[in-house]
């Protein structure tokens, strides 16, 4: 069964970036094909980082294995809302951690991918009253 969700999934994401490249966006064909994936390498990479303490480690590592488990809350085959759910966990993960500098050394994907990424696991700014 969990077979048949898998294919389901590749076969929608592979649709929407097949539409991409059609309307001659290969740049963010590139972007969506691979974004979590360039987010399993990042977390992998933050891993093995010295820099990043251990506490924000041990969250790392849940963050990669939600990724890594065939199953999620929102199953990947439901278009955006189940990708949604993975952006979201690696966002969780990444908040307050990610430097700009730490994902410039470690992104593997696109420079858009990476302003992404820098914007959803950033911290909002606290207002003073």
């Amino acid at each position: 069964m969990v077979w048949a969700w898998l294919a389901a999934f590749l076969a929608v994401y592979a649709v929407c970036v097949l539409a991409l490249v059609a309307a001659g966006k290969r740049t963010h064909a590139r972007a969506l094909a691979g974004f979590i994936p360039d987010c399993v390498v990042l977390l992998k990479r933050l891993l093995a980082d010295p820099r990043v303490p251990r506490r924000r480690r041990a969250l790392v590592a849940l963050a990669l294995g939600y990724l890594l488990v065939p199953f999620d809350l929102v199953p990947d085959f439901i278009p955006v809302a189940g990708q949604l759910d993975d952006a979201i966990v690696v966002a969780l993960a990444l908040r307050g951690l990610l430097t700009e500098q730490l994902a410039r050394e470690h992104w593997p994907g696109p420079e858009p991918s990476l302003r992404v990424l820098l914007t959803i696991s950033a911290r909002p700014a606290r207002r003073r009253t």
